[in-house]
């Protein structure tokens, strides 16, 4: 969880309002720092605090005005100025305000290829203020450090406190486990994570340790690095994520919320890692640059297409009244926290001939930026008008979300400007000092003071114990110095009963002039056989107190060799249970591959399932189709046949109806044909029989009446 606005879980000087008073504000310290560069530059600097801007001839800014711009800073280093000369009056009097319960910012701004990430991380033999300020933490809080895991981060932003014993056993569960993954990664054959921290060149470590620690708190350190890349904020320190077949998965973007307590703006969900070197510190450091998004352009070939955010909160706890453990209470609990910004530059599209991805990173870089220079125009306006006169577009991008709480007084803001030089990049030199401008006019609440519970504890209880354990013999710790420890009174803690004094009674004054005074004589033996009770009474007391003694040793050395024995007993079960339980844990890897093996095998006999059913269900779909397709055929040749039935027969019964008729008209015609020609025959047989014999009429008449019934049928036919 990266938190950038944490303020001080404890502050109990901050629950005392006095509204009669003015609240006391400074100022937002700007700083410059100018990058050596060869030819000619357009920056000049007059003093320590001036800087002096000259247009050249084929700027915008010469043929509008040609005349020389001055800018102040609160300081300006120039070419020359070494690394440990910009952490000493940039971060270091962050780092004083850290260790001592508050906050602070510091970004650094300027165009694409000023220097910026040059002055922030620097280089191995050349670190810059990020790796500068662990160092000179770990310096200062040394052996106050309190072991591994007994701060946990919660899931509000804040700190939860545990147990040393589980915290032992929280660790010994890490360490498991991180060796099981080494010996799965062997077994499997994986190659191994390559070890950042080892540069190719040897890091120089800053030395310089401030004396503001309390000695009676605990320390932890905690750290967390995260981008704003297109307005979402990645996390560049978590674990890489696998699906369940276990390829990669891109990583999610992270949500920036509002914590219940104190109402400060962080990143959720970001992993906060507990880191107890320098070494380990850059080690997450150099992690998270490889992860962090650049690309090649004509100005820079590792351009920065996002914007960074390391994290470094300090958890600090009082010991017990006694010196010895870590009081368990989440109200004593003090957070602090530094936050160490790298903007990416600005640039423009014409210079860089950004295309593509590029072009549109480059657009969300400048958006952002524009709304950080719009927020501080808004501040600076409404502490002029004294009144808020405008809302403050914090919300407008996640830079200025996650800032909104340092700008309304959670902590110290400072800026250091990173300014390229050369004559061709005036235009954005001259944009870069406008924007320092302004934002030296923002006034930023001026953060209260802490105040620890020292009339609560005691000071110097840490010591006291530390001195009695080495008095006892018991020391494991260093003692460090402990010639101002208070032992006036108890160390803290209880010590072992101290025997009482038996004080002897004085002899009574005897002179010479008393002589051989009787009263005297009594008086001294009174005296001897008073002094002989007491060494009597001594003797015997001291005699009573050896026994118990004795018998507490040997009844201690009893529970020794029984702790001894349970310890040993309880050692060869846990190597017997991690040896099962290592084997446990293969067999679960093998299952667990055999597992994931079926279910690959399932999943694909699933789609082959499915494919078939998908299949078959069209087929038989088609199937169900053509059968109603035939059927559908079959009954409209049924219907045609019987409509061919019913119209042959209608068909038959008309013709037969017409041949009939047909059969009567002919025979009709025929009948009358004859019957004509039977009348001809007649009238025909009438004339001949005269001029003939009856004999010849008759046989010519009957042939004459076959010719004409010949004739009339063939005619009807």
């Amino acid at each position: 969880m990266s938190k950038l606005n944490s303020p001080a879980l404890r502050t109990p000087s901050s629950t005392q309002k006095t509204p009669k008073r003015r609240k006391c504000t400074d100022p937002v310290e700007v700083s410059c720092r100018i990058r050596p560069v060869s030819g000619t530059t357009c920056a000049e600097q007059i003093n320590d605090n001036t800087l002096k801007i000259t247009a050249p001839a084929g700027s915008q800014t010469f043929k509008n005005n040609p005349v020389s711009l001055f800018y102040t800073f609160n300081s300006i280093f120039d070419e020359e100025t070494t690394q440990k000369a910009c952490f000493d009056k940039l971060a270091l009097p962050l780092v004083d305000d850290l260790i001592r319960g508050k906050n602070g910012l510091l970004f650094a701004y300027g165009v694409t290829c000023s220097g910026k990430t040059h002055t922030m991380i620097g280089q191995a033999n050349n670190p810059g203020i990020l790796p500068r300020c662990l160092d000179v933490v770990f310096n200062s809080i040394g052996e106050n450090q309190a072991r591994p895991f007994i701060f946990l981060p919660d899931d509000n932003n804040g700190m939860k406190i545990q147990p040393e014993y589980q915290a032992a056993l929280m660790k010994n569960q890490k360490e498991r486990q991180k060796r099981q993954e080494e010996r799965l990664r062997k077994k499997e054959g994986r190659p191994e994570t390559p070890d950042l921290s080892k540069a190719d060149e040897i890091r120089i470590p800053d030395s310089t340790k401030l004396d503001c620690v309390n000695e009676d708190s605990a320390y932890a350190v905690f750290i967390s690095y995260i981008e704003v890349y297109n307005n979402y904020i990645f996390d560049l320190l978590e674990e890489d994520q696998v699906n369940e077949y276990g390829h990669p998965v891109l990583p999610e973007s992270k949500k920036v919320g509002e914590d219940t307590k104190n109402k400060v703006m962080y990143a959720k969900d970001v992993a906060e890692i507990e880191v107890k070197s320098t070494e380990e510190a850059c080690a997450q450091l150099w992690r998270g640059q490889e992860r962090r998004r650049k690309a090649a352009t004509i100005l820079n070939d590792k351009s920065s297409r996002s914007h960074s955010v390391f994290n470094i909160r300090l958890v600090q706890a009082p010991y017990d009244e006694e010196g010895k453990q870590i009081l368990l209470n989440k109200e004593m609990i003090t957070i602090s926290q530094l936050s160490l910004v790298d903007l990416a530059g600005s640039e423009r599209a014409s210079k860089t001939n950004a295309t593509g991805s590029q072009l549109k990173e480059a657009g969300g870089i400048n958006s952002s930026l524009m709304t950080l220079h719009t927020c501080l125009e808004t501040l600076r306006a409404n502490q002029i008008a004294g009144r808020n006169i405008k809302m403050v577009p914090y919300r407008e991008s996640k830079i200025t979300l996650l800032f909104k709480n340092f700008f309304e007084g959670s902590g110290k803001v400072k800026m250091v400007v990173c300014v390229n030089p050369r004559s061709e990049d005036f235009d954005e030199t001259l944009h870069v000092m406008k924007f320092a401008e302004l934002t030296q006019d923002v006034q930023v609440q001026r953060g209260q003071e802490v105040h620890f519970d020292e009339n609560v504890l005691q000071p110097g209880r840490r010591k006291q114990n530390l001195l009695y354990k080495r008095v006892s013999g018991q020391a494991t710790e260093p003692l460090g110095d402990i010639t101002n420890v208070n032992t006036r009174n108890s160390f803290g803690f209880n010590l072992p009963a101290v025997p009482p004094a038996f004080s002897m009674p004085p002899f009574p004054t005897w002179t010479a002039q008393d002589g051989s005074s009787e009263d005297k004589i009594q008086a001294v033996l009174a005296a001897l056989h008073e002094r002989q009770r007491i060494k009597k009474d001594a003797l015997s007391d001291f005699e009573k107190r050896k026994q118990r003694m004795r018998a507490a040793l040997i009844q201690m050395e009893k529970e020794n060799e029984e702790l001894i024995y349970k310890t040993t007993q309880g050692s060869d079960e846990l190597s017997a249970l991690r040896e099962e339980n290592e084997q446990m844990r293969l067999n679960h890897a093998k299952l667990e591959k055999d597992f994931l093996k079926l279910k690959r095998e399932n999943d694909k006999l699933k789609k082959q399932n499915a494919l078939y059913l998908c299949e078959r269900k069209q087929v038989l779909e088609e199937k169900k189709l053509t059968e109603e397709k035939i059927k559908r055929e079959i009954e409209r040749r049924e219907n045609i046949k019987k409509t061919f039935k019913v119209v042959v027969g209608r068909e038959k019964e008309k013709w037969e109806k017409n041949a009939e008729q047909m059969i009567r008209r002919v025979d009709l015609r025929a009948a009358q044909q004859e019957s004509k020609l039977r009348q001809v025959l007649e009238i025909v047989g009438g004339v001949s029989g005269n001029d003939q014999g009856s004999a010849g009429s008759d046989l010519s008449s009957s042939d004459d009446t076959a010719i004409f019934s010949a004739a009339s049928r063939n005619t009807s036919v």
